[in-house]
């Protein structure tokens, strides 16, 4: 299934190859990392890997991160989206929420707004009974945009070292949130 989603600012679509370079100025910011295990990447070589990985569990899974691209300027925004997740917490698969921008777009409301449109579609369109995420407990934005779409704090974790907040909300909850 091929995804293209626009908003008044933002088309979210599936990742392509022209995404490399976007992705390797994201995911080589030290600031987008901080909370991220402080490992940026070093290479256009290590960004193609991504966006292959991206590729892949989109044609494994139906489901991977979109990229964000401003209308405007046709600019890579960053990735949003849901993502089969069976690494973060090994004890059970799930699909995870997860957002990551470049920081000359933080404090712009595109990971709210964009995180709306997959939990919405990953409620209609995959019928998921529920969706998680999971939060390093520092990154206070990061947090706050979580429950500002609907997630519930269920506990906490440790991933990669670090204590993170692990979220969830399930199709009632969501549906209840959209009736307010």
């Amino acid at each position: 299934m091929r995804v293209y989603i626009e908003t008044d600012e933002l088309v979210l679509r599936e990742f392509v190859d022209e995404d490399i370079a976007g992705i390797y100025e994201l995911d080589s910011d030290h600031d987008v990392h901080q909370y991220l295990g402080a490992n940026p990447i070093h290479s256009l070589d290590q960004a193609a890997t991504i966006v292959k990985d991206i590729q892949q569990q989109n044609i494994k899974y139906g489901i991977a991160r979109w990229a964000i691209i401003h209308k405007l300027t046709n600019e890579f925004v960053g990735w949003t989206g849901l993502k089969y997740e069976t690494l973060v917490k090994k004890e059970m698969p799930y699909y995870d929420l997860g957002y990551r921008l470049k920081p000359k777009f933080w404090g712009k409301g595109i990971a709210t707004e964009t995180s709306i449109i997959a939990l919405n579609y990953g409620f209609k369109i995959l019928q998921l009974e529920e969706i998680f995420a999971g939060a390093h407990i520092d990154n206070i934005a990061s947090n706050r945009v979580l429950q500002k779409v609907g997630l519930q704090l269920v506990e906490q974790f440790v991933y990669d070292s670090s204590l993170h907040n692990w979220y969830a909300i399930n199709k009632i909850n969501w549906q209840r949130g959209l009736l307010k």
